[in-house]
């Protein structure tokens, strides 16, 4: 289960009820584009004071945050929103459903019990929920649910009423209820027997805390504080001279009693909790992303970040980092939605990509983030690049080329398929993770077995903290911006760009290559102008997808360089508009595939000038043999070539007249009335760039196609139905 998490704790600073509810809501509408069935929030239900308990209130619905938020102000009634708390805190979510179906029932956050002692909220999966579940039937726990969540809380009351005799700790109660679960999470728990605390915890799946305060921070990271084996002198040398956050005098003690100091008590501060930081940035840029089995407590308006053990590699602090992303960017603008938003950035979001990396003027290309490792690179035996989804389809977009520019074996793996086949993997291997997230679990799991078998790790990244930019020894971020619209298209583009560049890096020294490397880098230069060309065209493809939105299926072909924009054509048509589309290599249409051409059939090929260009034409004449009628994407000047052809006797309904000879073809009878006109291929141009770097103008219809389609089917092209922006779980 995934996908959004967002809390809030206030401390020493006064808000009403309405306005902490109001907050929490508007932190699920931030995380809305990630995908979800249902929401929820829990809360205190009054005011905190020390020693005493306090009471939670749980609100969940089905559908949207809207729904949410209408139910939490019909509740209005029942509840004094004009109360005023000086501290309080409170927890929210966003469920995609994976362990039982969307209701309200199962919607986060969970409870351990009808009191509502301990609640909480949790992204990602406990793979041993049904070990643990028995485990507490047989000890009288009854559950409410179907969800493995639900266990977490659960077993956290069971551990509490074991231990509250001794005066347990809340982030101890947490650390000893985490280390029972397997899987991956991300934790955000409150509990009335802790009034005004919260304590989150990560394992696999992402999390970060902003901080706001009134007062300038004082310092820039926090120090991590390990139960057990406390890091060596020479490692913590110098953090005794740091004070916390907001500069207290007072401080908290490991273990062995080393003083750390953190954010202290009496001073006025906001904690922000999320699991992506397009729900914090309005509120604060100040962040800290939590690392794999970090365990972070308020306690007090104290902040303080723990970890149950110190590996000799473990940081023994946690960055306080300044988010660069500006509201304004996960904003809609004009757009009628955030896909079409992304779409059209797409001439600025390449250039962003290359912004800083390419030298049009002396044709260099430097990239940063994996300049140190460009010898281990260059000496490497062969490339891997594993991802999924659309990061899997720019690897295979940009293959050819970087066999071509690197000489070297490149192999191209989806995530899944890369672990279960339990794929050998070498010490000489560089292995690249592509993820727009980077937090795909697939991807992440591939990267973990790489790195055992020791492979250099190279990420290719969108988000700044992400677990594959953080675990990977170099990478690239792509730059291309926020993206919010679950179905990925600037990202694509943008990825398609970055491993470009870095096969004009490695060949950088290729005499041979010298004049290859130089048209391609002209390409780039005219990129985004000819990405502003296509966009153009919107109003024309928009009456195209009138022509085909009550289709049931599409077929899209092409070969060579545009094979991976097929695929991902293919996939962005199933994404939004939930039709059957298949990515057709055109190479292979003969054997197989073209037994699904005929007159009903909508077929889309790529056939743009390149090296198989005959090969595409060929292609398309067989599908007009078996009278397809297809649409084109092609150069610039080839539309009225490509299209010219006299075997187009099909009605606009795609079906064949009848003849003397075909009493039923198709289905049709002799006897049904053929009263349409003809329908004729027709050709979508685009401009001509170098070969390698055509798949981006042509990739870029379909990306339009696909959302107008959804458009005219009333779908939402930002929130698909089944899918979510970063899938955490397997």
């Amino acid at each position: 289960m995934f996908t959004g998490i967002f809390a809030y704790l206030n401390y020493q600073v006064p808000a009403t009820r309405q306005e902490i509810l109001q907050k929490l809501i508007n932190g699920l509408k931030r995380l809305e584009y990630r995908g979800y069935d249902s929401a929820g929030v829990a809360f205190e239900g009054s005011a905190a004071k020390s020693g005493c308990d306090c009471e939670i209130k749980i609100i969940k619905q089905t559908g949207k945050v809207a729904a949410l938020e209408k139910l939490v102000q019909e509740s209005k009634d029942k509840m004094d929103f004009d109360k005023e708390f000086s501290i309080h805190v409170g927890i929210a979510h966003t469920r995609w459903a994976t362990h039982g179906e969307p209701s309200p029932t199962n919607a986060h956050p969970h409870r351990s019990d009808p009191n509502n002692e301990f609640a909480l909220v949790h992204n990602g999966i406990v793979t041993n929920y049904q070990d643990i579940k028995s485990f507490l039937i047989q000890r009288g726990h009854i559950f409410e649910t179907e969800t493995d969540t639900e266990v977490i809380a659960k077993l956290m009351k069971h551990l509490y009423d074991n231990h509250k005799d001794q005066k347990i700790k809340f982030r101890e109660l947490v650390e000893m209820t985490v280390a029972q679960l397997e899987g991956a999470f991300a934790i955000a728990a409150i509990s009335k027997h802790y009034p005004g605390d919260i304590v989150t915890t990560r394992r696999g799946s992402p999390l970060l805390i902003g901080v706001k305060s009134k007062n300038k921070l004082s310092t820039d990271h926090i120090p991590v504080i390990f139960s057990k084996g406390m890091p060596p002198p020479e490692l913590v040398k110098g953090l005794d001279n740091h004070r916390g956050l907001l500069g207290s005098s007072q401080g908290r003690r490991g273990d062995d009693k080393t003083e750390y100091h953190t954010t202290g008590p009496e001073k006025e501060v906001e904690y922000y909790f999320a699991s992506d930081a397009s729900a914090i940035i309005e509120h604060t840029d100040q962040v800290i992303f939590l690392e794999e089995n970090d365990v972070a407590e308020v306690h007090d308006g104290t902040l303080t970040i723990h970890q149950a053990t110190r590996s000799l590699d473990e940081k023994t602090f946690r960055e306080i980092t300044t988010l660069k992303m500006a509201i304004e960017q996960i904003m809609k603008g004009n757009f009628k939605s955030f896909m079409q938003k992304e779409i059209f950035e797409q001439p600025e979001s390449v250039v962003n990509t290359m912004r800083g990396r390419v030298n049009f003027e002396k044709e260099t290309v430097v990239l940063g983030g994996i300049k140190d490792y460009m010898a281990e690179i260059r000496r490497c035996r062969r490339l891997l690049f594993i991802a999924c989804g659309t990061s899997y389809h720019s690897a295979i977009a940009t293959r050819q080329l970087l066999e071509e520019l690197t000489e070297l074996p490149v192999m191209v793996e989806l995530a899944s398929d890369f672990l279960d086949r339990s794929t050998p993997v070498f010490r000489d291997d560089v292995c690249f993770f592509i993820s727009q997230s980077g937090e795909t679990a697939d991807t992440l799991n591939a990267l973990h077995y790489c790195k055992q078998h020791g492979a250099l790790i190279v990420g290719v990244t969108n988000v700044v903290g992400s677990n594959i930019s953080r675990e990977s020894n170099c990478g690239v971020h792509i730059n291309a911006g926020p993206e919010i619209g679950v179905a990925s298209t600037k990202a694509y583009t943008s990825q398609f760009i970055a491993l470009v560049l870095f096969g004009l890096i490695m060949s950088e020294d290729r005499i041979s290559l010298q004049n290859r490397r130089k048209e391609i880098i002209h390409g780039l230069k005219e990129l985004p102008e000819k990405i502003r060309k296509v966009l153009k065209m919107d109003d024309k493809i928009r009456e195209l997808a009138e022509e085909l939105h009550q289709e049931k299926s599409l077929l899209v072909m092409g070969r060579g360089y545009n094979f991976a924009t097929c695929l991902e054509g293919a996939l962005k048509i199933k994404e939004l508009t939930y039709m059957h589309s298949e990515g057709i290599m055109a190479g292979e249409l003969k054997h197989g595939p073209l037994a699904l051409v005929d007159a009903a059939m909508p077929v889309l090929m790529v056939c743009t000038r390149d090296n198989v260009f005959n090969k595409c034409e060929n292609a398309l004449q067989q599908v007009k043999a078996r009278h397809g009628v297809p649409i084109i994407i092609c150069n610039e000047g080839d539309g009225d070539y490509l299209t010219g052809d006299n075997n187009n006797k099909t009605t606009c309904n795609g079906q064949l007249p009848n003849t003397k000879d075909e009493p039923h073809i198709n289905g049709v009878s002799k006897t049904d009335p053929v009263v349409k006109p003809v329908k004729k291929s027709r050709a979508l141009e685009v401009p001509q760039t170098i070969d390698c770097l055509q798949g981006i103008l042509t990739v870029i219809p379909m990306q339009l196609l696909s959302m107008h389609i959804a458009e005219l089917k009333k779908l939402d092209v930002d929130c698909p139905r089944n899918l979510a922006k970063s899938v955490t779980v397997e």
